[in-house]
């Protein structure tokens, strides 16, 4: 078989929704992560992530300089921030930047880049630019999707990176991760989860997750 017929057959099997494409590859789509829109996101497990930025909160430094990154648990925390301040935000979520900048006590600052169609977040090398320049005290992450031992995952390989430069100017590293997201599957691209970092979930995380977060020396924070 040569490779433009196997290449032609992943793009029909990509189109019919039955593999997805990874980097030299692909998945099947039933143990893949299915990415849906910002939209559709933002009405599962609302609650969850209400309780999860509710709780991320109480990390956030009077007068500091946080990282905010795009998705719809992160925009529930930027919620919360709006009334929070003084308080400086950098953000790779367009949602966020619209609701924070309506506060005259935040100072906001959005990061360039191309914008993800689905998840309306910026990547690409002017982000990474931007980020190298910038630090701060937390960055807060989020994921489509988390596994204890290979990390928060991604559809693409791109936004990983913006979130491991994001990551390596901050002093404390927290991910943002409703328990939905520890059973969503697997991703195309992730990055691992350091020691150091902090997950804060809701209580529907299974217990098994925890103890891997543990054994692995990552603090887990349970919103009530």
């Amino acid at each position: 078989m040569s490779p433009s017929t196997v290449r032609r057959d992943l793009a029909r099997l990509q189109r019919e929704g039955r593999i997805a494409r990874t980097y030299g590859g692909a998945l099947v789509r039933d143990d893949v992560l299915h990415e849906r829109s910002f939209g559709e996101s933002a009405r599962l497990h609302a609650q969850a992530k209400r309780a999860v930025a509710a709780a991320a909160a109480g990390l956030v430094p009077p007068g500091g300089t946080v990282f905010l990154d795009a998705g719809t648990t992160c925009l529930a925390l930027a919620r919360v921030l709006a009334g929070a301040g003084p308080l400086t935000v950098v953000t790779r979520g367009l949602e966020a930047a619209l609701l924070l900048s309506r506060s005259a006590d935040l100072r906001v600052v959005v990061v360039g880049g191309q914008v993800q169609p689905l998840s309306h977040g910026l990547i690409g090398p002017l982000a990474a630019v931007a980020l190298d320049r910038l630090a701060f005290d937390v960055a807060f992450l989020g994921a489509d999707t988390v596994d204890p031992e290979r990390g928060l995952g991604e559809p693409t390989v791109e936004e990983t990176w913006v979130k491991e430069v994001a990551a390596g100017r901050a002093r404390r590293v927290v991910l943002l991760a409703d328990s939905s997201k520890f059973t969503a599957g697997a991703a195309p691209a992730y990055l691992g989860i350091g020691p150091d970092w902090t997950v804060v979930t809701d209580a529907g995380i299974p217990p098994a997750t925890a103890a891997a977060f543990d054994r692995r020396g990552v603090s887990v924070r349970v919103a009530p």
